[in-house]
């Protein structure tokens, strides 16, 4: 009965441990396209661009940079608002779009 439990709680980690992987992929993939659409990329320039980006190491983040999928979505969005320098309603209905979008 013992190894029964150790097996469950061995696969149930290994599976939350691969949908973990998954949402950084995501994430990840997220904050590539919103660059090279930022840099207007498109063709063979961004293809090269994105192999470039998701192949990339990320370096370690600070503790206080690490946050939800929400919170990461939000910081993007607003980088990308800040690149585009929008202000106003301009800015609003552009951030709206940018947190709806999947």
């Amino acid at each position: 009965m013992n190894k029964f439990f150790a097996l469950t709680a061995l696969a149930f980690s290994l599976a939350l441990g691969g949908a973990h992987a998954a949402t950084d992929q995501q994430n990840k993939m997220s904050t590539c396209n919103a660059e090279a659409k930022t840099k207007d990329l498109k063709g063979d320039e961004r293809k090269a661009f994105m192999k470039e980006c998701l192949s990339a190491k990320p370096a370690p983040a600070p503790a206080a940079e690490t946050g939800t999928p929400q919170q990461n979505k939000m910081k993007t969005c607003n980088a990308d608002a800040k690149t585009k320098d929008l202000k106003g309603d301009e800015r609003k209905k552009f951030m709206s779009e940018c947190l709806k979008a999947k």
